[in-house]
């Protein structure tokens, strides 16, 4: 009683000298429920004494969802979480996040809940007490409707509702609604978001629920996800060969379609399967009249399935942006499905996999609302998408596929709602929107098995990888930079920066020449003699692992004594400029010696078709038995013996004893190389019927 009195009077106490100012700043709801909660006789069961002002109002208003009373939510979080979630140092924010994710597993069950102004203020004021949990936090927010979360709170909340957002991706969703806030969300821009999802849900399922493709559609209950080129002013155009059809454009959670547009309807609809594997490639793609490459605006799809590629355009008068948003939904349901084919996912684990491709199509489409006058980065809004493109992100694929296959967490065996230790999961999510994947009704049932990606207290396996992968990100996005910034335009001036870089190793092929010429004959001697030695001791190995060591304790020393200096610049002198005509001549002489380098090529290929062939008897007698020797010392000869050899004949050729023989030789050797013929070559003329298919 003592205590529930000193309660009250705080509260009161609060409310009348006006102490939540500072707190609140402009009246909001909190400070009606504040002056609720001090006049109310039985303020001590709605107040927890180690909870921030903030988070006991969040808690409480959880209680009143859940139906139980706070002193029930404590005794329940109290028997089902472990000792170290429970310690008093983590008990705040631990048993706010349980509290709310009770309450959102609740909450969206309730049909048309992102619609509600309540739920779209409960979710974010929850991010408000989750950023001051506790009575000892250093709180500078105020909880009004100028009130802005951090990115910490965003992606531990936001997730805990797989609409709004999810582990793989809350990051980059929390950068676009901050891009003009300073990285700090308001709940204007939160509201706008989640009115726009709300939009985009309404729009799938009247969509899905239409007659469109209805008879293709049925075999596997497919979700209609986007439709485009019904309107004139954005057609969709696709190139097949040199022809052109204008038409619609249909994406589902299974296969793109394609109706082109005839006088005064659509042709029979094109399927371009995205769940089977057939060897699909989806990429951007150049387009133009009569089969011409000019326009950066189209979508490439190939497969084994069709006899040649398709491109599908999105005209448009200034950059891609059309294209780029439809190459990257397309490419997250052909993901989605090699994803489940790859860890051979199915039954209702595969629905959830499913489920998150088509949560984060919506939220890219209520995200194009909020930033319509900067392009998005689809891509990196789409977590199959973003996996493919971050670093590790095969071991964020792998711990989502753990995740969803595991049957071995503490709560396997509760229903969604009855539990609080982990969050909603995105298939329990979808289906208390009305979504139904596959053609299985009573899939729903099965719904309880899954769980969401967030735990109370601590970071799941799918946490700690996402913040592995993003943090090495981070260093290729910097080691990026540096590539390029060093980049250089033209040929003459790569020319003379590779030159640059490769100069010791130039002057180590010269020294080797040298030492093989016996231009010093002294030096020559003294390397053959202790290579010789090395390699008939067995020691070759020891030398290579003696190189490699030197190396690693050369950058050790480096490192070591260069810390804090500037990084020593690569000096590289610019070629004179060249003019356009230069360039050319310059074009056409490397294209030139290239055209000769293949024809010699092409001529060595050949006459050694003509050598296997016999087309020229005598020399085809000489070089079979040159393999038949060669093939002996090499059955007969020890390996030891044979590298001796093989180095003393390189290296001895040009010694002063040896180098008019060699000489001789040599000169025999192309006198009979240049004897051999080549094999004959017919060049056949491609068909025109042929070409024009």
């Amino acid at each position: 009683m003592a205590m529930a009195s000193k309660t009250r009077n705080m509260l009161e106490g609060l409310v009348r000298e006006g102490s939540f100012k500072w707190l609140l700043g402009s009246r909001s709801s909190f400070q009606d429920e504040i002056e609720e909660m001090g006049k109310s006789p039985s303020a001590q069961k709605n107040w927890i004494q180690e909870l921030s002002p903030v988070a006991n109002i969040v808690v409480r208003r959880c209680s009143k969802i859940l139906g139980i009373s706070t002193n029930e939510l404590r005794e329940s979080f109290d028997a089902e979480a472990s000792e170290s979630i429970k310690h008093p140092s983590c008990f705040a924010r631990n048993f706010l996040e349980y509290c709310c994710f009770r309450a959102l597993a609740l909450s969206t069950q309730v049909t048309g809940h992102l619609a509600d102004k309540k739920f779209r203020r409960l979710t974010f004021d929850m991010m408000l007490a989750w950023e001051a949990p506790s009575t000892t936090s250093e709180s500078l927010l105020s909880v009004g409707e100028e009130a802005t979360v951090g990115i910490e709170a965003f992606s531990r909340i936001a997730p805990a509702v797989p609409t709004i957002a999810n582990v793989i991706i809350s990051d980059n969703i929390f950068e676009v609604l901050t891009a003009s806030t300073d990285g700090r969300l308001q709940f204007s821009i939160y509201d706008k978001y989640l009115t726009g999802l709300e939009r985009a849900i309404k729009k799938v399922k009247s969509q899905s629920e239409s007659s469109l493709l209805s008879t293709v559609r049925s075999s596997k209950g497919e979700k209609i996800l986007e439709v485009d080129g019904t309107v004139t002013t954005q057609p969709v155009l696709e190139h097949v060969g040199i022809s052109t059809w204008p038409g619609r454009l249909i994406l589902t959670d299974h296969a793109l379609y394609f109706e082109a547009l005839r006088v005064v309807s659509y042709d029979k609809p094109k399927i371009y399967d995205l769940s089977n594997d057939l060897k699909q490639v989806v990429k951007p793609e150049l387009t133009g009249p009569w089969g011409t490459r000019i326009f950066d605006k189209a979508v490439l799809y190939k497969s084994i399935s069709l006899a040649e590629p398709v491109a599908i355009e999105f005209p448009e008068l200034k950059g891609h942006t059309r294209r780029d948003y439809w190459l990257a939904i397309i490419r997250e349901i052909l993901y989605v499905h090699r994803f489940i084919k790859t860890f051979q996912i199915c039954g209702v684990e595969r629905d959830e996999a499913l489920s998150k491709a088509v949560l984060g199509i919506l939220r890219v489409q209520a995200l194009q609302e909020i930033s319509s006058a900067v392009p998005l980065r689809s891509e990196a809004l789409l977590m199959f998408n973003l996996c493919d493109q971050l670093p590790g992100g095969d071991l964020i694929l792998e711990a989502l596929a753990n995740l969803l296959t595991s049957r071995e967490l503490d709560r396997s065996d509760n229903s969604v709602g009855e539990g609080g230790m982990y969050s909603i999961s995105a298939l329990a999510m979808v289906s208390n929107l009305g979504f139904v994947f596959g053609t299985n009704p009573d899939v729903t049932s099965e719904v309880g098995l899954a769980v969401g990606e967030i735990a109370v207290g601590k970071m799941t396996t799918l946490e700690k990888v996402v913040k592995e992968c993003r943090s090495n990100y981070k260093k290729v996005v910097l080691a990026q930079e540096t590539v390029d910034g060093v980049k250089v335009d033209g040929i003459d001036t790569n020319l003379a920066v590779m030159k640059e870089l490769l100069f010791p190793l130039m002057e180590l092929g010269k020294l080797l020449l040298s030492l093989a010429y016996w231009d010093d004959s002294t030096k020559s001697l003294a390397f053959c003699v202790i290579f010789t030695y090395i390699i008939w001791r067995g020691w070759l190995g020891y030398a290579l692992s003696f190189i490699l060591i030197f190396t690693a304790v050369f950058m050790a020393l480096t490192r070591c004594c260069g810390q804090g200096r500037p990084i020593e610049e690569v000096r590289v002198v610019v070629p004179p400029t060249m003019n356009t005509m230069e360039q050319l001549l310059a074009v056409q002489n490397a294209i030139s010696k290239a055209e000769v380098f293949v024809q010699d090529m092409n001529i060595v290929l050949l006459k050694i078709r003509a050598l296997l062939l016999a087309i020229f008897p005598q020399a085809s007698l000489k070089f079979a038995i040159a393999l038949l020797l060669i093939a002996a010392v090499l059955a007969f000869v020890p390996i030891k013996f044979l590298a001796i050899l093989t180095f003393l004949e390189t290296f001895t050729r040009y010694s002063p004893p040896r180098r008019s023989n060699t000489e001789r030789w040599m000169r025999r050797l192309k006198e009979w190389w240049f004897s051999i013929p080549a094999a004959p070559v017919l060049l056949e003329r491609e068909k025109e019927e042929k070409k024009r298919r």
